[in-house]
């Protein structure tokens, strides 16, 4: 590894005064020696960057200043950048950065004024609560249909069919597509576990994994398997559930296995239970340490996007029957929540600590106090936003950092359980009742700006809403509806 003091050295040839690569910034070291360089790569806890004339240097992230470390966290690899989320598209599970966060801004978020239009209304999607991914002017999500598993592509002007993919499966799944355009695939799993991999232009089968014949995967309780894959560079990250692969990478375009995650079931906690949890992998650099973050069986895990090794855990807000929600990341902290009784929610603090991390509870809320049983929780500015209570979605808002609740738990718009969006100053709640709401998300009030019945109702309405191009997308079993929320 070079040293920092090549800093000075490296100073003198760089000059990117005419450059155009808004990656470039001026970089500085903790003795206050500057460069002017662009981050190319940030692997465990270095930095590589590259000057003027091409040369590479890896530096540990350490190094460089408070400001500089926090530009470490939020940055995000070139094929990240190069991705469909430079579009806007949402081609994962609750969006771009798997936050359930809309860049969308000039919508339509007074609807007492102006309810929204619906544009459309489609059916033959089969049965399941899989939300959708969009990219390029198509929409995919899954069902079950005779008993098996299809994934769906669907044009996003009128939700006619594109293309039907039958995969490997049983059950109606759970699963949010995930597409990549650099692999030119698509990727789903089914409701007990089967992983397929396969082409967007035609749906044909690219490859497939089973979670529990490759890898002796398990879910924790009954509701099967149904996180949405993360697609990091090269690899495909997921999570069998299993005690020599908890999580593993595979090769995204082949499937090969690169690592797995091997930890003892009896070292991640008493409390909960062994195998996956129901929530998704999200990507932390928490200390200038880049690792992935899961709730599984036995709470939060972090695992090592080198080799899989377990990084850090931490058990206190695991419950016995399922643990749902996707963690919130923020810089250095680490917030989670689980429902039923015997779940709770919890702000962590990483820290390197020699080869692993830590985790440092900074405070616990019970399940009595505060939980998200499942509709996922929103991180807007310094607070989170999310649906309270097992089996309702009371809207409440609470301050990332000191825990402190600002407001909730009133009933809101609707009744039972909430999936939620965020967009253009606002969270969209979708309660399992079928009514739609906007509140905005104001850590000082809560201030509903009005609601209305969805269109269909078929079954709980629990699929995550999804907002892109002022149109607002909601899954309802066999049914697609498009509302216009454009301002």
């Amino acid at each position: 590894m070079k040293k920092l003091h090549l800093l000075a050295a490296i100073c003198a040839f760089a000059s990117f005064a005419d450059a155009q690569d808004s990656e470039i910034r001026k970089l500085t070291s903790t003795d206050g020696k500057t460069i002017e360089a662009k981050v190319v790569k940030i692997e465990g806890a270095n930095v590589t960057i590259e000057r003027a004339d091409g040369k590479q240097f890896t530096i540990a992230g350490s190094k460089f200043s408070e400001a500089d470390k926090d530009y470490f966290r939020a940055w995000k690899p070139a094929e990240a950048a190069a991705s469909p989320a430079t579009s806007g598209d949402w081609f994962q599970w609750r969006g771009p950065n798997r936050d359930g966060v809309s860049t969308e801004t000039g919508l339509n978020t007074n609807w007492d004024a102006k309810a929204p239009e619906l544009l459309w209304r489609t059916s033959g999607l089969n049965g399941g609560m899989s939300s959708l991914s969009i990219y390029d002017g198509k929409l995919f999500t899954m069902g079950e249909k005779d008993g098996g598993t299809i994934i769906h592509c669907r044009n996003i002007e009128d939700g006619a069919e594109v293309w039907t993919a039958s995969v490997a499966g049983k059950g109606s799944p759970n699963c949010t597509p995930t597409v990549d355009a650099a692999a030119g695939l698509v990727y789903g799993v089914s409701r007990d576990g089967e992983l397929s991999a396969v082409k967007i232009e035609d749906g044909s089968l690219a490859w497939s994994k089973s979670y529990s014949g490759d890898f002796g995967g398990k879910m924790m309780s009954q509701w099967g398997f149904s996180e949405s894959p993360l697609i990091d560079g090269e690899h495909l990250i997921c999570t069998p559930g299993a005690p020599d692969a908890l999580l593993a990478a595979l090769n995204k375009t082949t499937g090969e296995v690169i690592w797995k995650t091997n930890v003892a079931e009896a070292d991640l906690g008493s409390a909960g239970k062994d195998g996956a949890g129901y929530g998704s992998v999200v990507i932390s650099n928490a200390d200038g340490v880049k690792h992935y973050v899961q709730l599984v069986g036995r709470g939060l895990v972090g695992v090592s996007p080198e080799d899989g090794s377990l990084l850090w855990n931490y058990n206190r807000i695991a419950n016995g029957t399922a643990n749902v929600p996707t963690p919130i990341i923020s810089g250095d902290y680490v917030f989670g929540s689980t429902g039923y009784g015997d779940g709770g929610s919890a702000l962590l603090k990483l820290s390197k600590s020699g080869s692993k991390m830590s985790a440092k509870e900074e405070y616990y809320y019970n399940a009595k106090e505060l939980q998200n049983h499942h509709g996922g929780m929103i991180l807007v500015g310094d607070h989170i936003y999310l649906g309270e209570g097992h089996n309702n979605g009371f809207p409440q808002c609470i301050e990332l950092k000191s825990g402190e609740i600002k407001w909730g738990k009133q009933r809101g718009a609707g009744s039972e359980s909430a999936a939620i969006a965020y967009a253009d100053g606002h969270i969209f709640f979708r309660y399992q009742d079928h009514t739609m709401a906007v509140v905005e998300a104001n850590p000082s009030e809560y201030k509903l700006k009005g609601s209305f019945k969805i269109g269909s109702s078929n079954k709980q309405s629990w699929p995550h809403p999804v907002i892109q191009d002022g149109k607002l997308y909601l899954r309802d079993q066999d049914e697609l509806l498009c509302y216009d929320i454009s301002g």
